[in-house]
């Protein structure tokens, strides 16, 4: 056998040996992470086609929240601070359906058609975020979904075991 040969055999080997180690405990059962789905407003959220937020693990991903009633029609109209302090108000009943708080949010991006507006009531934030704040984007928008809303904001969040 060549020396070529003998070296292929040998990572074949070491290859398939470390592809066969099972580290798990045969007492201890894997659980596989599934998606847990959470509709703040079921209707309005289905007619638009959009989970409001979903847990995989310890992670949470929250989509756009924007100033709205029940019905889905946008709230405070051209009040972008209310609107914002009613997205963040939604944001909340998200993450404590999930056993969660604001402390465990570590991402936020905003997006706003008005980007001056938005600066100069951001300080409101101050009261959300008390320990630290998240990593994140702001970003100014043409428009959003629905005429009047002026604000949207999406979180990740996470919780170590």
């Amino acid at each position: 056998m060549t020396a070529e040969s003998q070296l292929a055999l040998a990572l074949l080997s070491v290859a398939f040996l470390s592809g066969c180690a099972d580290t798990t405990p045969a007492n201890q059962a894997v659980e596989a992470e599934v998606p847990e789905y959470f509709l703040l407003r079921p209707e309005t959220e289905r007619a638009f086609g959009y989970s409001h937020a979903v847990k995989i693990g310890d992670d949470i991903k929250i989509s756009g929240a924007v100033s709205m009633d029940d019905a889905g029609t946008p709230t405070a109209v051209g009040d972008l601070e209310q609107q914002m302090k009613n997205a963040y108000s939604d944001l909340d009943k998200v993450l404590q359906h999930y056993g969660y708080t604001f402390d465990d949010v570590v991402a936020e991006n905003i997006f706003t058609t008005d980007m001056a507006r938005f600066l100069e009531v951001s300080s409101y934030r101050s009261s959300i975020y008390t320990k630290q704040f998240p990593t994140g984007s702001w970003l100014e928008v043409k428009g959003l979904a629905l005429p009047g809303l002026m604000i949207e904001i999406e979180l990740e969040a996470h919780r170590s075991r």
